[in-house]
């Protein structure tokens, strides 16, 4: 039987074959289309190239690309679990012609593969095509010989796909696998469509129209090929299984799930076994490509997935964190084909085990809520949607979770409810997308790099190159020419200007021509294109002119310094925390460095000490800070670090700094620190002179942040930290050594004075009144009642107690002055505590002096009120109680 993996390499083998260029699968944080949560389909990164924004030297291409369902239009998260086909993530292996072949070449491939490399019996399969689609129609005929009744022709948007409203858009020609008649169902276009006997396997998408608009729509001047078949369906159909959680891959997930929780596979529970398989590929690979769970974006769909995962696993009866106990077995399976798992496995298990520990106080206490909600309505009603959103907002259980509780207990959820009580609150929208914020439409940028082709960077190398000018931009159009004062985007087809990306921000400087001079503030990169943003300072620029492009040297110095200090921070922090560490941002501006990386909890004062010492050893090492040019896999080979979730073309920069005397943990012989990396760095590790960490602090859950200055901007820090201690030697008249010493010693003189004050002001303030002339009688009782001024409100429980041990029986009660507003406490002794309660008495007393309730034990009690002029009033009123 072949695995799911074999069942890959076949189909990419085959394309290859066919002169097909292989290329990755993209992430599943798509970078070129903020209108979708996570990539979905194999053609999510060619959709520029279909629409004509971007240009590949390939004009035929095969995938196996990772896909995501879990969110906004996409949403198979319900279903996942209890049915044989929902996922939340899987893989679609696509073939796809950019204006090369057609329909006449697409159907043969899709045939001959499934029936010859496949070998699929010809009498199970039939076919779809749009209705009008005689083209398809008649190929299907002569090269897979199939007659008119297994070629079924459907009228409706099933059969017939578009990329929206308008652009292009097609027909379609799905190919269905027979499952045999002991299966319920009917082929597509009957009434029993709905069935499973009939199950759809592949989808031939043929691009051949553009939808100008409603009405018109007119013939591409080059059509196009775009196929999707669900790896996890044919391999289904392949290894004679009619449910995909039969299949080697995700059998071998169950079994690992079953091993962890103790609890038959295939018994009454093996739905949990099959969420949490699921989930975990989902989880672990949105893990990889950079997502963390949150509150909002893509991280709050990964977090709704892993603790519907987790559910599951509480349900199985495990009483510790499971998930990332299944990531070994994960990286196995899929790890051959997907290296970015193994290169986060030890992320992916961190992240998992912190986020289930977490989730689980949250359950227990979700779950007994809800019963205790249940108890209260019949059988079987539905949950009002008031109650549930009481669930989420006051204790943090998700909608997500209450429904599929009560799925198991035939229950629904009123969701119309639950919106509303979400709007009167006026609540965040628990959307999970919105699109990813790309704001701009960019598509000039892909019509000038269409036209000119990418910028060469030489930045590398140089700070002062000449370029021509290829383009002018004011306003967000290209222009001839810019006035001085204008704010202008230059494209020139070369330049030793870094535009921002990696963390690393874009450099300034200048551009001159012999007509113009251009203060250069920024620089970002567009579709492949350096956009130099600035403004004319002189003269008048004009596009087509050639340029001196001088790039700000300190700047750039002290930016370069920056980077090259996260790599080393980087490393330090993964030798001193653990492999999980992994960077999840940054910023290397000129001023300073911010590294954000993946670690549960805050450092240590010694932890901090011990990185900052490392970095800065091999700061004073002064070895030579070299790049090499390689693939990415040979890359990873080495052990370089990458940024997950990051896209890498064909050749990386791989950057490598720091000597060890023998190899070293997660590096490749004698490096310390190997990492890819497209941004400036510093030619020497002395180059960056000094680091000193400001702070460490959290980011986000599960992430933290540090800050850091370097070069200069750390001699300054060091110097303003040096003055100060030197103007506190000189006020304190104590050397610098024993400074820590007079501190401490001054602080307890304080301490001992406050006390001292303290205790003086007792004394003063007891030293009259009532307390000198001791308690009066009333009604038999000893009764010791005075306002005090100078007293704090928490000395009045001492003083109280004080005055207890000298009448040895009776009620006392102590009202503080404290500005005008007033502090009241009152004490009953043991033997009295029978008839009076300090408590009650309080409150009369509180009440008196403009305020409300009070609290305490029924022998002393504390209350405050706005009025500490009625003080008399509220003694009047506590010996009225006493007389009875």
């Amino acid at each position: 039987m072949a695995s799911l993996n074999d069942i890959r390499s076949t189909f990419l083998d085959y394309f290859v074959k066919e002169g097909h260029e292989e290329v990755a699968s993209s992430p599943l944080v798509p970078r070129n289309d903020p209108t979708l949560l996570f990539t979905n389909a194999g053609m999510v990164q060619f959709k520029n190239v279909f629409t004509g924004l971007e240009k590949r030297d390939y004009n035929r291409a095969v995938t196996s690309q990772k896909c995501v369902r879990a969110g906004g239009k996409h949403n198979d998260l319900d279903n996942v679990g209890y049915t044989a086909r929902h996922h939340t993530f899987f893989e679609m292996l696509g073939n796809f012609s950019f204006g090369d072949y057609f329909k006449e070449d697409a159907i043969p491939f899709a045939w001959d593969l499934i029936t010859k490399e496949y070998g699929l019996p010809k009498d199970k399969l039939l076919v779809t095509v749009y209705h009008d689609d005689d083209e398809a129609a008649n190929i299907w005929k002569k090269h897979a010989g199939l007659s008119d009744d297994r070629i079924i022709r459907i009228a409706t948007s099933d059969n017939f796909w578009s990329m929206g409203a308008t652009g292009p858009c097609g027909p379609c020609s799905e190919i269905f696998f027979d499952h045999g008649d002991h299966i319920w169902g009917g082929p597509p276009g009957s009434a029993d469509e709905d069935g499973d006997r009939f199950i759809e396997i592949w989808n031939l998408v043929f691009m051949q129209f553009e939808q100008i608009s409603e009405d018109v729509r007119e013939n591409l001047p080059k059509p196009s090929i775009d196929t999707g078949m669900g790896l996890e369906r044919i391999g289904a159909v392949l290894q004679g299984k009619h449910d995909n959680y039969d299949t080697d891959l995700m059998r071998d997930l169950i079994e690992a799930s079953a091993h962890a929780s103790n609890v038959d596979p295939d018994g009454p529970k093996n739905v949990h076994h099959r969420v949490i398989a699921d989930h975990l590929r989902s989880t672990s690979f949105l893990i990889a490509d950079g997502v963390l769970p949150s509150n909002e974006g893509r991280g709050y769909v990964l977090r709704r997935i892993m603790r519907r995962a987790m559910r599951h696993a509480h349900l199985l009866g495990t009483q510790d964190p499971m998930m990332h106990k299944l990531v070994p077995a994960l990286v196995r399976q899929m790890g051959g084909h997907f290296p970015e798992l193994g290169q986060a496995q030890a992320l992916i298990e961190e992240t998992l085990k912190l986020e289930e520990t977490r989730f689980r106080t949250t359950l227990d206490r979700g779950l007994h809520l809800l019963d205790q909600e249940l108890d209260k309505l019949p059988d079987g009603a539905t949950l009002p949607g008031e109650t549930a959103f009481k669930l989420y907002d006051t204790y943090g259980f998700p909608l997500d979770l209450t429904q599929d509780a009560l799925r198991e207990k035939g229950r629904a959820v009123d969701t119309d409810g639950f919106d509303a009580a979400m709007a009167e609150q006026k609540a965040k929208a628990r959307a999970a997308w919105s699109g990813s914020g790309d704001a701009a439409d960019e598509s000039v940028y892909f019509d000038l790099a269409e036209e000119h082709g990418s910028t060469e960077f030489l930045g590398y190398d140089t700070e002062t190159a000449e370029g021509q000018i290829l383009a002018l931009l004011t306003d967000g159009a290209v222009a001839d020419g810019a006035a001085a004062g204008a704010d202008v985007q230059i494209i020139l087809n070369q330049t030793p200007f870094y535009a921002e990306s990696g963390g690393q921000v874009g450099d300034s400087g200048v551009l001159k021509t012999d007509d113009a001079t251009v203060t250069i503030t920024d620089t970002k990169k567009k579709a492949g294109l350096f956009v130099h943003i600035g403004t004319v300072a002189e003269g008048t620029l004009r596009s087509g002119t050639a340029a001196e492009l001088t790039v700000d040297h300190a700047r750039r110095s002290a930016i370069r310094a920056n980077h090259s200090a996260t790599h080393l921070l980087h490393e330090a922090l993964r030798r001193h925390l653990g492999d999980h560490v992994a960077q999840r941002g940054s910023l290397n501006a000129d001023d300073r460095l911010r590294f954000d990386f993946s670690h549960s909890k805050a450092m240590t004062l010694d932890e901090v000490q011990k990185v900052e010492q490392e970095v800065n050893a091999f700061i004073r090492q002064n070895s030579p800070v070299s790049t090499r040019i390689m693939t990415p896999d040979d890359a990873r080979g080495l052990g370089a670090q990458a940024l997950f979730g990051e896209k890498y073309g064909d050749e990386v920069r791989v950057v490598s700094m720091g000597l060890l005397a023998g190899s070293g943990k997660g590096t490749a012989g004698d490096t310390y620190s190997l990492e890819l990396c497209g941004g400036t760095h510093v030619r020497q590790t002395g180059d960056i002179g000094l680091f000193v960490m400001l702070g460490e602090s959290a980011s986000a859950s599960g992430v933290r942040r540090v800050e850091a200055l370097t070069g200069q901007a750390a001699l300054d820090y060091l110097g303003e930290q040096d003055r100060i201690v030197a103007d506190l030697s000189l006020a304190l008249k104590t050397p610098r050594g024993e400074l820590t010493e007079r501190v401490k010693a001054l602080m307890e003189e304080r301490r001992a004075l406050q006390n001292e004050i303290a205790d003086l002001r007792k004394q003063v303030a007891m030293g009259g009144g009532a307390a000198a002339s001791g308690p009066k009688d009333v009604n038999g009782v000893p009764f010791l009642g005075q306002v005090l001024t100078g007293v704090n409100a928490k000395d009045l429980r001492g003083l109280i107690d004080e005055q207890k041990n000298q009448i040895g029986s009776g009620v006392i009660v102590l009202i503080a002055d404290t500005g005008g507003k007033a502090a009241v406490a009152v004490g009953v002794t043991a033997d009295l505590t029978g008839r009076f309660s300090a408590v009650d008495l309080v409150k009369i007393a509180a009440e008196k002096l403009g305020g409300k309730g009070g609290g305490g034990r029924p022998d002393m009690a504390q209350a405050g009120g706005a009025d500490a002029s009625q003080g008399d009033a509220a003694l009047a009123a506590i010996e009225d109680v006493l007389k009875g």
